[in-house]
């Protein structure tokens, strides 16, 4: 029976092959395993033996460390597609610290994509505080990150108190602007909004009183100190505008508002992040709406926001903005719904199209039964998507 179960596992490992019938092979009835935790390992076994793949939030990670030191090559490839379709705003940073870790770029790739797309949510996640300072380090010095400096700043010291605790460090100020190191000048701080400098960062305790009264002179003086400080602003992300009408039209009674809710569903083939809805304005002049902005999925709300937008009277589209871009995942359909509120009538989208192709994306689009005020595949509201990918 011993015989059987080596061979099974010689044949499904090159590794343990090598252990069991290699030149340094052990002969002994027992061989301990010990940096592999016993769960992960039993998912191993499973899949060898038995070619099924039992894979769970908790243990992924561990059983993605057994099948690559294991070399079981189509166990590790499943672990990474599970971790990149559960990937999210709030592990993406841990995900992340793992995928380079574990030497596999795609998923590298795809927690860059996620990070820099909701950037704010990424980096205010618990996980972030559990990185590593490498992973730090390249978080705070990418150039694409769409997020408020002062935000990239609070994290890093929330970071920073993490890792005093890691260390085992008096929680101070000086001890956290010790672990920090050198990253603290990988954040940005000149290019913060001269209030959250001065009711943020200079008042923090973080910065020496040098380096405030530099920055300080940074925003006011006409002749700049020099500083240690990255102060070239982020280049964020560049968004982009799915427009699924061919033309668009106004009428003496079309298109009005009382309240009623404009709809449409749509789905994606790879994964994007909605940041907000292009929506027409009056087309009797100049007015403002108030606009409330959802997204749906199955009936669950992942996203909304209430806000207010100017149109100047032309057939141009007005952004509205969701508070953090919305994930939307591949192969699904969502709801986009908003309700306006405005005295004046506005232009409505024509010649609607059910599929669009914006850059590598695909969008496809269907009627909602949310629309009670006419919106549909052919014409309405909702002319444009707002999106980053």
């Amino acid at each position: 029976m011993q015989a059987t179960s080596q061979y099974v596992l010689a044949v499904g490992s090159s590794v343990f092959h090598a252990m069991f019938y290699g030149e340094l092979a052990e002969d002994q009835d027992e061989i301990h395993i010990p940096d592999v935790e016993p769960a992960a390992f039993l998912a191993m076994l499973k899949y060898i033996y038995c070619d099924e793949i039992d894979l769970s939030a908790d243990t992924v990670l561990a059983t993605l460390y057994a099948a690559k030191k294991y070399i079981v090559p189509h166990l590790a490839r499943a672990c990474v597609n599970f971790l990149e379709t559960s990937l999210s705003a709030k592990n993406a940073c841990v995900l992340l610290s793992q995928s380079c870790l574990f030497e596999e770029p795609d998923l590298t790739q795809r927690c860059w994509e996620v990070i820099d797309a909701q950037a704010e949510l990424a980096l205010k996640s618990e996980g972030f505080c559990d990185i590593d300072g490498q992973t730090l380090e390249s978080i705070l010095c990418r150039e694409t990150l769409n997020a408020k400096e002062i935000v990239v700043f609070e994290a890093a010291l929330s970071w920073a108190e993490a890792e005093c605790q890691r260390r085992d460090l008096t929680l101070s100020i000086d001890n956290k602007r010790k672990v920090l190191g050198k990253a603290v000048y990988l954040i940005r701080i000149p290019t913060m909004a001269l209030d959250d400098f001065a009711n943020g960062a200079a008042q923090s305790g973080v910065l020496t009183l040098n380096e405030t009264n530099d920055i300080f002179l940074w925003y006011t003086a006409a002749k700049k100190p020099e500083l240690q400080f990255a102060s070239k602003p982020r280049k964020g992300l560049s968004p982009q505008r799915c427009h699924r009408f061919q033309s668009c039209a106004y009428r003496s009674n079309q298109w009005r508002y009382r309240g009623r809710c404009d709809s449409i569903q749509f789905s994606v083939d790879k994964r994007v992040f909605i940041a907000g809805f292009g929506l027409y304005g009056s087309s009797c002049g100049s007015a403002e709406y108030s606009a409330k902005i959802e997204l749906k999925r199955q009936g669950v709300v992942l996203g909304q926001n209430l806000s207010k937008y100017f149109s100047d009277g032309s057939s141009n589209t007005f952004p509205v903005w969701f508070e953090y871009p919305v994930q939307i995942e591949p192969d699904t359909f969502y709801t986009a719904s908003v309700v306006l509120d405005g005295n004046e009538l506005s232009y409505f989208g024509q010649e609607g199209m059910t599929e669009v192709q914006c850059g590598k994306v695909t969008f496809q689009f269907q009627c909602s039964s949310d629309s009670t005020n006419g919106t549909g595949v052919q014409g309405g509201q909702i002319p444009e998507l707002i999106f980053y990918a």
